[in-house]
């Protein structure tokens, strides 16, 4: 039988390199930091790592305005180090997925430095989208664009008629993907991570490489992620031509190198043009992130994602939390579990933290439990909850600043982890000052806390991707059974059964669908009922 290529079911845990682990004490996570701790994630049982961006960088995104794409920041070490990562984690059989960010480049790039030295029209401009501004002197935009950080799309350059637009923050100018330039230079970044031996990339903001040429007004509003296809500078066609190029030079290379998406796009069947057979091989499924706490709705997207995926022959992808949105173990302890507020402050709703990691160790169980590949959140195995009191004086994401604090932005998840419950920063780094401040809560998440404890997290984790292997559920299929109620989801994948129960009273267990194997509540398996907010694996 033919092997199917690692990818299809690939379990892939995203690091965060500024807070995952800080090697040298400086407060900020580095490259060999995440060599120290790759026997951790070896043992947690992932079968890849995805590493946000770690390129020669401003930061001011946090690295996703890249100066050089050729290079690491000196923040996070050297090329060297990365060799040094790249190669411990192959010899632990992780492959390494790094980020690509081709939507825009930091404002300090040598392009972007070039295009304002030179004059309007110049080729140095042509590599972005620089436009004249309305009025009698330029002095309005050329379009109402928004920023999807907050305030206009577009920056004047000081003394001339012209602008230059920028989706995001006005240090992240977008580059004009229809310049031939812009293109062959990308196809070397790829061959140049290709060569050093990466096995894939996540493309940042894939939908939004390709705007209409004659960029017209727009009067939607912007946001990160539910508004992400709307509009005439998201998801247009002329893109895909892009990743059937870059398709064409992952093929020349061996070992199944891969791209995930990241498009915020709607429909399913809108998202599913991005893995054709010619094109990218997985997108993130953010319809499922989204889901609320419901049965139905759950089943509803499981269902449409498949299916999708399916008609085009790719897998599925499963995903609970990333860098851009609060945790999933505390939106699920809201008042309404599974909103997803912009971000959450002293000043708003406080989540239920026991309740939101009952319920978050629930749904590790049927997001394991179902076919295709899974993303995991670095701390998400450790059940770590939002940072949602951190003090406006720590805040570092732009959005945050760029809309004068309306939206919280992103940086409660991006806490650093914590690693020993005694030591300074909890084990993140030795000088006990980390870039941004953990809260008191986190001592109770530490590994250390959880490394011993069969009932802890960590634990859960571990076992259900164990058996997540042993019973091939990645390249398995999903049949649904007949359920107790309308809050409870059964499933079957081969031999395992997936039993979730997302109400609070709690249900009989099918009879017939073998022994418990794991159960997201700790202490004792359940024999005939299944109490609220919680879920069991039978196998039989």
């Amino acid at each position: 039988m033919t092997q199917q290529p690692w990818w299809r079911s690939a379990v892939i845990y995203q690091i965060y390199p500024r807070s995952f682990m800080d090697g040298n004490g400086d407060g900020v996570g580095d490259l060999p930091g995440i060599v120290e701790r790759l026997p951790y994630l070896a043992q947690l049982g992932v079968d890849a790592i995805w590493l946000s961006p770690f390129y020669r960088s401003p930061q001011a995104d946090a690295g996703y305005d890249v100066a050089d794409y050729h290079d690491v920041d000196p923040l996070f070490g050297t090329l060297a180090d990365f060799d040094a990562m790249l190669k411990q984690a192959h010899l632990l059989d992780l492959r390494v997925i790094v980020d690509l960010v081709p939507n825009h480049t930091s404002d300090e790039h040598a392009w972007f430095r070039a295009a304002l030295a030179s004059p309007e029209g110049s080729p140095e401009r042509a590599r972005y989208i620089f436009r004249e501004g309305q009025g009698a002197h330029g002095e309005l935009p050329p379009n109402n664009w928004q920023s999807v950080f907050g305030g206009p799309a577009w920056t004047r350059v000081p003394g001339e008629r012209q602008w230059y637009l920028h989706l995001f923050d006005s240090k992240q100018p977008d580059l004009d993907w229809r310049n031939p330039e812009v293109r062959d230079a990308f196809d070397d970044i790829l061959r140049f991570w290709l060569d050093r031996g990466v096995d894939g990339f996540r493309v940042d903001v894939a939908h939004g490489l390709i705007k209409q040429p004659e960029l017209p007004d727009w009067d939607g509003s912007q946001a990160m992620v539910e508004g992400g296809s709307m509009g005439p500078m998201w998801d247009q066609d002329e893109v895909h031509e892009i990743y059937r190029r870059w398709h064409r030079i992952l093929e020349e290379y061996t070992g199944h190198r891969m791209m995930v998406a990241e498009a915020w796009v709607r429909p399913q069947a809108r998202l599913a043009h991005y893995i054709r057979a010619d094109e990218m091989q997985q997108a993130f499924n953010f319809d499922y992130l989204l889901a609320r706490w419901d049965a139905g709705e759950l089943r509803e997207v499981i269902d449409d994602s498949l299916a999708q995926t399916q008609a085009v022959g790719a897998p599925t992808t499963w995903v609970m939390s990333n860098h851009d949105g609060v945790r999933h173990a505390s939106r699920l302890g809201l008042s309404q579990p599974g909103a997803r507020p912009h971000g959450i402050d002293s000043h708003g709703e406080q989540p239920d933290e026991a309740l939101g990691l009952r319920r978050a160790r629930a749904a590790i169980m049927l997001t394991l439990a179902l076919p295709g590949s899974a993303y995991l959140y670095q701390g998400e195995e450790l059940g770590l909850p939002d940072h949602t009191t951190m003090a406006a004086e720590y805040r570092q994401d732009p959005t945050y600043h760029r809309t004068a604090g309306r939206e919280i932005g992103r940086d409660g998840c991006r806490v650093p982890l914590p690693w020993q419950a005694q030591a300074p920063a909890y084990g993140f780094g030795s000088d006990g000052m980390p870039w941004l401040p953990q809260p008191e809560s986190f001592r109770r998440y530490a590994v250390d806390q959880q490394e011993d404890d069969g009932d802890s997290t960590l634990a859960l984790y571990r076992q259900l991707l164990a058996l997540r292997r042993e019973h091939e559920l990645g390249e398995g299929s999903l049949e649904w059974l007949e359920a107790p109620g309308p809050e409870v989801l059964v499933l079957r994948n081969g031999a395992l059964t997936a039993v979730i129960n997302l109400g609070h009273d709690p249900v009989a267990l099918p009879s017939s669908a073998g022994n418990v194997q794991a159960c997201s509540l700790p202490g004792a398996l359940p024999n005939t009922e299944l109490p609220g907010n919680a879920a069991v694996w039978l196998v039989g």
